[in-house]
C-alpha cells in the first residue's frame, strides 16, 4: 500500500506538460521536408506520376460525393485528408482507390453528412465500371465484398493514425455567408451563387495540386487563383 500511495504522489506533483494543436486557414499544414522528396518519391515513383496520382485521387473523391450527393464542403474535407496522407505514406505501398473511399468515408462523418460504407463502395464500383467500359452491373455481396469493406475500415483507421487524429478541416466556403450579410448582400442569390462556384472552383484547383503547404500563403494563396475570377462578379 505505501508503495501505491508513493506513486500516487509522484504522479500528483509532476508537472506534466500537453501539447495543443492550432490549425486555421493561415496555419502551415505541411512542413517543407515533407514536401519533397515525398515518401513516393523515395519508393522510385516519379514527380509527375505522384502528381497525376494525387489529382485522380481527387477526382474520384470529387466524383464519389456527386454521386452520394454530398455538401461541397465534404467532397473538399476528402480531398485534403487525401493529399495529407500520402505526404505520410506511399502510392507505391498503399492501394489508391481504397485510400480514396476511406477518405470521402471519414469526411461524410466529419461534416455530419455520414453515408453508409455500402454506398461508398457502390459508388467507386459504379465509377470504375464507366472508367472501364464495362456494362454496369451491380456489386455483388460476396467474399470479395467483405474483403474490400474490410480494407476500407482498416484504411480509415490507419488514416486517423497517420494524421493523429487531426483531421479537422477550415474551408473557405463556409466564410461566404458571413462576408455577403457584412457587405448585405446575403439576400442577393445570384452574388451568393456566384461566389460560391467561384471559391468551389478555386479550392479544387488547390487541393487537387497538393498545395496544402501554403493553403492560403503568399505562394500558393487562394487569393491568387481567386484574383483571376472575381471579375466575373
Amino acid at each position: 500500500m505505501a508503495g501505491a500511495e508513493k506513486v500516487v504522489n509522484s504522479a500528483m506533483n509532476t508537472n506534466w506538460g500537453f501539447c495543443g494543436v492550432f490549425l486555421t486557414l493561415e496555419n502551415v499544414l505541411l512542413p517543407e521536408e515533407k514536401l519533397s522528396p515525398t515518401p513516393s518519391m523515395v519508393d522510385g515513383l516519379s514527380a509527375e506520376t505522384e502528381q497525376d496520382l494525387r489529382i485522380l485521387g481527387c477526382e474520384f473523391i470529387q466524383t464519389s460525393g456527386i454521386l452520394l450527393k454530398l455538401p461541397q464542403v465534404a467532397m473538399a474535407t476528402g480531398q485534403v485528408l487525401f493529399q495529407r496522407f500520402f505526404y505520410c505514406k506511399s502510392f507505391v505501398n498503399h492501394n489508391m482507390d481504397v485510400v480514396a473511399m476511406a477518405c470521402i468515408n471519414l469526411a461524410t462523418k466529419i461534416e455530419e453528412a455520414p453515408r453508409r460504407l455500402r454506398d461508398v463502395i457502390n459508388v467507386f464500383h459504379h465509377m470504375k465500371q464507366i472508367r472501364q467500359k464495362r456494362l454496369l452491373t451491380p456489386l455483388i455481396l460476396d467474399e470479395n465484398y467483405v474483403r474490400l469493406k474490410n480494407e476500407v475500415i482498416r484504411a480509415e483507421r490507419r488514416l486517423l493514425k497517420e494524421l493523429g487524429f487531426c483531421v479537422h478541416v477550415q474551408h473557405p466556403h463556409k466564410l461566404i455567408m458571413m462576408y455577403c450579410k457584412l457587405l448585405n448582400q446575403d439576400g442577393n442569390t445570384k452574388l451568393v451563387q456566384k461566389a460560391c462556384c467561384i471559391i468551389i472552383n478555386c479550392n479544387n484547383r488547390i487541393v487537387r495540386v497538393g498545395a496544402l503547404s501554403g493553403y492560403l500563403g503568399e505562394e500558393n494563396g487562394m487569393q491568387h487563383v481567386c484574383a483571376k475570377q472575381t471579375r466575373q462578379l
